[in-house]
């Protein structure tokens, strides 16, 4: 019967994920290839450990190997179908212990080449309409952008960056020392090159050898319809030129948008409120409501609707950002009581009252004098 992977590893069933690991560095530094001169047994064992390691340190997988052994652990299984070794015995090796070369000294490290560009930030500010419907818009900024001398290379014109002598070009070097696990060696970015693993003699007057030069640029920005304030755009390769050629970084835009004196949102929905008379109010109206977009929308106000009632109109809201549709116009009904009222308006509010049967205040408001005779003598 094959050992189960919890032997393999030399851990109890119920072993957590620090005990796995110190468990798979112990075995990994003792059956590694490179600490045992290429034994083939050593290597097969290494990479049943391995196996193993990979699979009970993934606790879905893991699952499926406690209920249905090996066969059940590799269905739909992690990188490369489930092959921990796909990318090579260095890649896996790197992933765990952190990157660089064997700490066993097997295996030339590797070369860095140019570095990427750093990444860069910056605020765009939006009107309400801008963020909910899309914009483009445009960004002016100062950054490091490629050496139109050089081209970027670094190199004066003519000629070409050379070799690292002191790293071989490889853009590392590497100091061995012992410990108690045997010997172990550290790889760090080569400072003659600064891990670029080539040198230029005759560095471009303009850029001084960097590549780069600090300049003014536009960069055009698509503001996708259905942002919302605090929202993040990455605009691959917009960031700042990297060191001698490499890969420029990213920008990253943040949105800010300001608030609109009509609407608010609500998720995708947009909120507004609408103004209508009480006499709207209580015979009924057709009111037309002024969209964000410019457009108009005509609502029905029922008889008898109160301040407060919700009318929800559909697909007349924010454009969703990852799909189809809209949200919908939540229009809040406000009814507008008037502060001021002519003669012949009261009159006939009054008269109103009065054959609803409504107590309502004297026309003299509290402060004429018949009010103030009448309170003093109780």
């Amino acid at each position: 019967m094959a050992e189960s992977y919890y032997d393999l590893l030399g851990v109890r069933p119920d072993a957590g994920d620090d005990e796995l690991k110190r468990a798979y560095r112990r075995l990994a530094r003792e059956l590694h290839p490179d600490a045992n001169g290429g034994d083939a047994t050593s290597e097969a064992r290494f990479k049943e450990v391995t196996v193993a390691y990979e699979t009970l340190r993934d606790p879905e997988r893991r699952r499926r190997y406690d209920l249905f052994g090996p066969d059940g652990a590799r269905q739909g299984g992690g990188p490369a179908g489930g092959d921990p070794f796909a990318g090579g015995l260095g890649d896996l090796f790197d992933a765990f212990f952190g990157g660089g070369a064997s700490p066993f000294g097997g295996g030339a490290p590797r070369r860095t080449g140019p570095r990427r560009g750093e990444d860069a930030e910056a605020i765009l500010d939006l009107r309400f309409d801008e963020a909910v419907f899309g914009v483009e818009r445009t960004l002016d900024l100062r950054q490091p952008a490629p050496c139109e001398e050089c081209g970027g290379s670094g190199a004066a014109p003519g000629t070409t960056a050379t070799s690292c002598a002191d790293c071989a070009g490889s853009g590392q070097v590497r100091r061995v020392r012992q410990s108690i696990l045997g010997q172990v060696v550290t790889t760090t970015p080569c400072p003659a090159c600064r891990g670029l693993g080539e040198v230029v003699t005759s560095p471009c007057t303009r850029c001084r050898g960097d590549g780069r030069r600090i300049e003014e640029r536009s960069v055009r920005v698509d503001v996708p319809a259905g942002v919302d304030d605090g929202t993040t755009l990455r605009i691959n390769g917009a960031g700042a030129a990297a060191l001698r050629g490499g890969i420029p970084g990213d920008l990253y835009v943040h949105l800010r948008v300001a608030p609109d004196a009509r609407f608010e949102r609500s998720g995708a929905d947009l909120v507004t409120d609408l103004h209508v008379a009480m006499t709207q109010a209580a015979l009924g109206a057709e009111v037309d409501l002024e969209l964000l977009d410019g457009g108009t929308e005509t609502i029905s106000v029922p008889a008898g609707t109160p301040s407060g009632k919700v009318v929800r109109v559909r697909n007349q809201g924010v454009p969703h950002v990852r799909g189809r549709g809209r949200g919908d116009l939540i229009v809040r009904v406000v009814v507008d009581i008037p502060e001021r009222l002519s003669k012949e308006e009261e009159q006939l509010l009054r008269q109103l009252a009065d054959l609803r049967g409504e107590a309502v205040a004297s026309g003299d408001h509290g402060g004429g004098l018949f009010h103030r005779l009448r309170s003093s003598l109780g």
